[in-house]
């Protein structure tokens, strides 16, 4: 082993010890991209794959990590979403399956839900938006974050990953702090483990692993993308609130600014009670993610995606982007060893 990895290996040391791996490196949950077939992939590799459980109810995803199991004998997660109405019998499934890890997202989540995980034998890791509610989450059990910042794909929040781990990283030692969004070469992994990170967190980087089973017009649409075509969806009036989701931008998009117009404008003229205007710009997009990375349809689906998108390139093994990612973190380690020598 290399001097420089040695280094590497030091500075991933909290993160891969706290998840069971080689690498200090996590799969971002995407639905219906982070199934078996890629989860496993990657925890084969030496990262930790981790299943996007979305909207699946219970039987369902007791059925995906059985299918995970068959493919890897190597630690893997499963995302829940907190806002889940059977969020309960979903940690269920994971401690029956013997899940080791499992990542609440999508919220703060339920004291009960993080007490009944960790009674079952679970490590819970969570996304914490702020040091506010970094320090809460830690208080309520967390054994570990996640903080994420608006480069990545999905859902976002407003602040970049950059601020983010400036707030931080430095105020938090109890528990591994992971980060996420925008990442998409070695030399960021390792300028955030030498900030503080115990591990990164990648999600955009991994859609095109030839494991992963998104149609492969999804996956073209990502090869030729840039980092300024995954943009956030735009809210055209205050009073009718759109939660910002990253996306590239297609057919689709430019019809959501003309579907929130017209729905705007029929209750302004007194068609549609405000309730219902809402509710029909918020189920503009059900279906869209699906549509696009199962069916192909990247002109009306939805192409979720995070800014690292400008960084694929190609549809290469997951064995090969992790081995990437480590070369040019070790690159970049020995090259300034060199310079302070």
């Amino acid at each position: 082993m290399s001097d420089a990895q040695a280094v590497l290996d030091k500075l991933m040391a909290r993160g891969a010890a706290f998840l069971g791996t080689r690498y200090a490196i996590m799969g971002g949950a995407m639905s219906w991209v982070s199934e078996r077939h890629l989860v496993a992939a990657l925890s084969n590799a030496g990262a930790f794959g981790v299943i996007a459980c979305g909207a699946m109810e219970p039987p369902r995803l007791a059925q995906e990590i059985t299918g995970t199991q068959a493919l890897t004998d190597k630690p893997f997660g499963v995302n829940l979403i907190t806002m889940h109405p059977m969020l309960d019998q979903l940690v269920d499934v994971c401690l029956a399956a013997k899940v080791g890890h499992i990542v609440f997202a999508g919220g703060i989540p339920p004291g009960s839900a993080i007490k009944k995980a960790k009674e079952g034998g679970a490590k819970v890791v969570c996304f914490a938006p702020a040091l506010v509610l970094a320090k809460r989450l830690i208080r309520s059990g967390a054994d570990a974050l996640v903080i994420e910042g608006s480069e990545a794909g999905g859902h976002i929040g407003p602040v970049s990953l950059n601020v983010l781990a400036q707030e931080i990283l430095p105020h938090i030692a109890d528990v591994p702090v992971f980060v996420a969004g925008g990442i998409g070469r070695g030399e960021a992994i390792l300028s955030y483990l030498e900030m503080g990170a115990a591990g990164v967190q990648l999600g955009t980087r991994f859609v095109c692993a030839t494991e992963c089973i998104a149609h492969p017009a999804f996956k073209q649409a990502f090869i030729r993308g840039a980092a300024r075509d995954a943009m956030p969806t735009v809210q055209l009036d205050e009073a009718f609130p759109v939660i910002p989701v990253r996306a590239l931008q297609n057919a689709g998009t430019k019809r959501f600014l003309e579907f929130q117009a017209e729905t705007i404008r029929r209750f302004k003229a007194g068609e549609v009670e405000k309730d219902a205007a809402q509710l029909d710009i918020e189920h503009y997009w059900a279906g869209a993610l699906r549509r696009a990375v199962i069916d192909g349809d990247v002109e009306n689906g939805s192409l979720m995606a995070g800014q690292s998108v400008g960084m694929v390139t190609k549809e290469q093994p997951a064995s090969e982007i992790i081995a990437e990612l480590v070369g040019q973190a070790v690159a970049a380690v020995a090259a300034r060893r060199c310079d302070a020598a």
